[in-house]
Parts: C-alpha cells; structure tokens; sequence
C-alpha cells in the first residue's frame, strides 16, 4: 500500500505532462518522435474522454431529469392544490346560497355543484399527496388540510340540519367558513369580493401559523413554488461541471483531429478507422446541447405559468366550466394554464434523443476504451516510413 501511495504522485506528474504536450504539441514538421507523440495521445485522448463524457453526460441529464420532475411531480402538485383551493371557495358560495333559501333546503338538499366541488377538492388533495412533490412535513400538513375540509363538510351539514333556525344556521356556516378562510365575512349576507365570491384572502399564507384551509394551501403552493423555482434554474454543479465538459470536448476534438493528421503523415494511412469511430459521439453534442437549452427555456416558462396557476386563477374563472363546459376556455383556467406549462414542457426537448441520456457515459467510456487500445496498438507496431533507420 506505501509503495503504492509512492507512485501516485510520479504518475500524476506525467499525467500532467502528457496533457501539456497534447494542449500545445510539437508540430509535425519538427518530426516529433513516434513513440512519444503516440505514448501522449494515449494518455490524453481517453483521459480527456471520460471526462467529457461523464460531466457532460451528468449535466445533460440533470436538465432532462429537471423536465421530467417539473411535469410528473411539482406541476401536477401545484395544479392540483390550485384546484382544491378554487373548489372550495365555489363549494362555499353554492353552500350558502343553498342555505339561504331557508327549509326548502331541507327537502332539495344542497345544489348539485357543491357536492361535486367537495368530492372533487377531496380528489385533488388525494392526488397531491401521491405526487412526491412533497416533503415529509408537508405531506403531514396536506392531511391536516384533508383533515379540515371533512370538518368543513360537517358544519355545513350541521347548517343544514339547522336551517329552520336562523341562528344555528348562520352560526354553523359561519363557523364552517372560519375554518376555511383566515377573515371570512359573516354569513350569509358576509361581505363579496368584486368576483362575486365571499371575501378569502389568505392573510397568513406563508407565516408558519397559519390554521385556515385557505392559508395552509396557500403556504403549500409558496413553498412548491420556490422548489419548482430552484429546480428550473441552473444550479451551481450542473453550470460547473458544463464548463468543464466545454473545455474537454474541444480539447478532445482538437486531439482527435491532431491525432488523425499523425496517423496520415507518419504512418501513412489515409485514415485511422478505429480513431474515427471513437469520435462518432462528437458529432452529437450540439444536438444534445440544443436539447438541453429547449430543455431549459421551456422550464422557465413553467416557473412564469405556475405563478400564474397559484396567483391569477380565482373562483369566478374556474366556475366558467360549470356554467358552460363546453364554451371556450378562458386563459386562466386552471386547466388551461396546466396544459400551456405541459405543451411548454413538450415543446422544450428534441423528440429524436428521448431516452438518449443515460446512455452519455457508457458511449464515452466505450470510445475512450476503443481510443486507448486502437493508440496501443500503433505505438507497439508503428512503422516510421519517412525516415528508414531513424531512432523512433
């Protein structure tokens, strides 16, 4: 182990070495001798391969990764508590009009629409959960909020129950409401916001007490979004480690056109076949970059449309569907802006080099390996027809 701890800095320094001599070699018409140009590039060609192809390979797919999670995870998360939280405030305006008409409730029952925008809130609480956009913590919160809008269902039905009463009905949906919003209006005549919907704000939505259904999911989508932020930018390592692959893909293409002029003149092939066919993966880096930056534009247009998911939707739009489903649609329904950010998504990638990723580094470290044993091979066997008799 000591001896072999002594030899690892001789062997970096010649590492070094060799890539000084392969950054800036001697020019072929000082006839450099064949051993070494060849013993250098077999150093440096594989060398320079597998780095490119291992920081390339990870910054790409780390971008391509970022897509996916943005689609399968944080934007379904968002659209979803979006939804849930636009349900409500319609369930509870159809809650109250329904109780407003007083016993005629008792034999009608609540309208249609509120029964189907609680079941659909319930739904779409279910499917945020099942996303994995969420921590732990937040998960928990998330079945607290669950927990709030059964609560939420019972005083409304405990409203209703009460109706004849004027007094326990309004106490009922006033309480209901409480639970929803952090400043609800009194019921039933509480004050309307200029959508027509009882005034909710979600006044604590991203301070750690807040108690409201409203607020909690409030905070939920703040804190989604700040992820969904980060995860859309360029982080430090995937810009650090594209810099570095830039420079070791020029270096690499320098090398293997240096080395292809080698093979020519001194050993007189025409062209070095294996040399060639390693280099066969150079050619698709700028479709794999172009396919990264699409990639990395489309991702910022979601971060623009989830703002415009969590903050520009209201109760009014969202009820637009009930009222007419088969209409046109506005363009700040929730479903529209989902569909926007996914066509965004789509759109931000080349088709052809789906699935392309996590094969980077295996096509590297094949070619490196081809480059290695192709150079071997010449160095043992050259044969130096220029100058019969020279020392190699």
């Amino acid at each position: 182990m000591t001896a072999l701890w002594r030899a690892v800095p001789p062997l970096a320094a010649d590492a070094l070495r060799a890539l000084r001599r392969y950054a800036w070699p001697v020019p072929l018409a000082e006839r450099p001798r064949n051993r070494q140009y060849l013993r250098d590039r077999l150093v440096a060609l594989p060398l320079l391969t597998v780095v490119a192809a291992v920081t390339f390979g990870w910054a790409y797919a780390d971008v391509r990764d970022d897509s996916a999670t943005l689609r399968d995870s944080f934007l379904p998360a968002l659209v979803g508590l979006a939804e849930a939280e636009t349900s409500l405030r319609i369930a509870d305006r159809e809650a109250a009009e329904s109780l407003a008409a007083g016993e005629a409730v008792q034999l009608s029952g609540l309208s249609k629409r509120y029964t189907t925008r609680t079941t659909r809130a319930v739904q779409h609480l279910n499917q945020v959960a099942r996303s994995g956009a969420l921590t732990t913590a937040e998960r928990q919160e998330l079945d607290v909020v669950s927990g709030l809008v059964v609560d939420y269902g019972t005083w409304i039905t405990f409203a209703q129950n009460n109706v004849a009463d004027p007094t326990l009905r309004d106490a009922g949906l006033s309480y209901a409401r409480s639970m929803l919003c952090s400043a609800p209006g009194p019921a039933p005549t509480g004050k309307v916001g200029a959508d027509g919907y009882p005034a909710c704000r979600p006044a604590t939505g991203s301070r750690s007490d807040a108690t409201a259904v409203v607020d909690r999911i409030s905070s939920l989508e703040d804190r989604l979004r700040d992820r969904l932020a980060d995860r859309a930018a360029p982080g430090g390592r995937v810009l650090a480690t594209g810099s570095l692959s830039a420079l070791a893909l020029v270096l690499l293409a320098f090398g293997h056109w240096r080395t292809q002029a080698f093979v020519h003149h001194r050993l007189h092939l025409h062209v070095s076949v294996p040399l060639l066919v390693a280099a066969l993966p150079l050619p698709a880096v700028p479709f794999l970059t172009a396919d990264a930056v699409l990639a990395h534009r489309a991702q910022q247009r979601v971060v623009s449309t989830a703002a415009g998911i969590a903050e520009r939707t209201t109760p009014a739009i969202e009820s637009t569907v009930d009222d007419d489903p088969f209409g046109a649609r506005h363009p700040l329904l929730i479903r529209s802006l989902d569909e926007r950010a996914n066509r965004d998504l789509a759109a931000g990638r080349l088709s052809s080099l789906d699935g392309v990723a996590p094969w980077v580094v295996p096509a590297g470290l094949l070619s490196a390996g081809v480059t290695a044993v192709t150079l071997h091979a010449y160095r043992r066997e050259y044969v130096l027809v220029s100058r019969p008799g020279a020392t190699p």
